[in-house]
Parts: C-alpha cells; sequence; structure tokens
C-alpha cells in the first residue's frame, strides 16, 4: 500500500480573550492511496480544525503533514494541486450553467479553453451532469448541486479529494446516488476520500476504515467491523452505540432529510 497522506504532532492552538485553547493537540495518522477514510469526532473534538489545516486553510501551530508527497507546511500550493475540496455549503453559482462552470474551474486550473471544454465534457458523463450541462445552478436539485461540486473538485484529477457532510440536508434518494458515486471516483479513478460525517450509517457504509478524533487527539482507529467489535463488544454492533464507548458523546443530531422533489 502507498501512504498518500500522514500526520504526525499535527496540531492547532487558538489564542482568545480568555486565553489559549489548544483545539488539536497531535493527530496522528496515515491514509492510503485508493482508500476512503472516514474522519469522525464529536462536537468540539478538533474534526473541523484538523481538516481546514489539511487543506491549507488553517497552518498548524506544530507537527507535519505530507499530503501525495509535498510537505504541508512548506510547499502549500504543491498541496493544494494535488487536493480536492468540497465544503459543507455548494459553491455552485445560482446564473451560471453546469457547462460553464466546468469549463471555467479547467481554465482556473490552466488548462487551454479546447482542454477545458474537453474536462467539462468528461466529468459531466462521469458523474451523471450530461443531461444537465445546459441547465443553471439555481435550478439544479440539492443532489445534482453536490454532484456538481465533486466535479468542480475533480477537474485537476487530485490525489486526494476531501468532502466536509456531503450530504447533509439531501432526501434518501440523493443520498445514496452520491454514496455510489463516491465509491466510483474511488474504485474507477483510484482518488483517496477524506470524508467527514455526522451520519454514521454513511460512515460505516462508505469507509474502507474510520479515524476517531475526540479532545484534539486520535482516540481509535480501525475498519468499521474492528471498531465495533473493540469497542462496541459484537461484529453485529451498531456504529452509533461504538461511536458512543469510544468518545462517551453521542453524534451530532443530523439534519432530517427533506421530502425528495
Amino acid at each position: 500500500m502507498e501512504t498518500i497522506l500522514s500526520t504526525h504532532g499535527l496540531a492547532r492552538t487558538f489564542t482568545t480573550k480568555r486565553g489559549t485553547v489548544e483545539a488539536v493537540r497531535g493527530i496522528d495518522m496515515t491514509v492510503e492511496r485508493g482508500e476512503i477514510l472516514g474522519f469522525l469526532g464529536p462536537n468540539g473534538a478538533g474534526k473541523s480544525t484538523t481538516l481546514r489545516m489539511l487543506t491549507t486553510l488553517l497552518p498548524p501551530t506544530r507537527g507535519t503533514a505530507t499530503i501525495a508527497g509535498h510537505d504541508l507546511a512548506r510547499d502549500p500550493v504543491a498541496v493544494r494541486r494535488r487536493i480536492g475540496y468540497v465544503a459543507q455549503r455548494s459553491g455552485v453559482a445560482a446564473d451560471e450553467t453546469v457547462r460553464d462552470e466546468l469549463v471555467f474551474q479547467g481554465r482556473l486550473y490552466g488548462l487551454t479553453r479546447e482542454d477545458a471544454v474537453r474536462r467539462a465534457l468528461e466529468l459531466a458523463d462521469d458523474l451523471d451532469l450530461a443531461d444537465l450541462l445546459d441547465r443553471k445552478g439555481a435550478a439544479l436539485s440539492g443532489g445534482q448541486q453536490r454532484r456538481l461540486d465533486i466535479a468542480l473538485a475533480l477537474t485537476h484529477r487530485p490525489a486526494v479529494l476531501f468532502l466536509d457532510e456531503p450530504t447533509t440536508g439531501l432526501d434518501p434518494g440523493s443520498r445514496a446516488a452520491l454514496w455510489d458515486l463516491i465509491r466510483r471516483v474511488r474504485d474507477e479513478q483510484r482518488t483517496t476520500v477524506f470524508l467527514t460525517t455526522h451520519y454514521l450509517d454513511e460512515a460505516d457504509a462508505l469507509s474502507d476504515r474510520l479515524v476517531v478524533v475526540d479532545g484534539g487527539l486520535v482516540v481509535a482507529e480501525g475498519t468499521p467491523l474492528d471498531l465495533k467489535t473493540r469497542y462496541g463488544g459484537s461484529p453485529d454492533a451498531g456504529l452509533q452505540d461504538t461511536f458512543i464507548a469510544i468518545t462517551g458523546h453521542g453524534p451530532k443530531p443530523a439534519e432530517p432529510a427533506p421530502l425528495a422533489l
């Protein structure tokens, strides 16, 4: 197996009026190429801060991280070229067509217009957007917008795709379709997927391996089956009960899914 992401003692401290806050105290983990890693933790565990550091949005206070062979602190630009990032909120422009969004993203990554058009069509075919190319963002459903968000993040063929709560607010059918898409991205493109989610059924269904953080540290890691056996007492245990056994906290209540449109 090839390690595509590794961290050693990755930490972030914030200074506030009330003093110093250690949001992340030292994350040690490795992620392999072609793996779907579920990154879990209760509220305040340091999960979002870790994700922001790994995507170069926040510099670490100390520790090291390497992504696709590039050091996070010494060469963040090279890291950005090798990662894709889908935030919790969709970044789809309401007044632009799917085609224009995809072509513009390609141009931002330095492709010629001809190559950007070609890449846009490839992504539209791969992510089931071909019939939506001339539809504006405002006319897309929530699931269609998330597919476009992922397509935009894959424009430059990243080694690692970061997905931050990708299915929040989607109806059950759209969630299932997005799960299938995430698996296809991993299987067909051998892209490593780094997934954060509060839906434990989602983490269980999608993840090859789980890393659980609490108090700014990794407190458990392994396959879903391993963790359920070790902490839940049985391979048939639910991941929610296992998560509570590990952290002492329940997951954040999931937003109710809207009705399918």
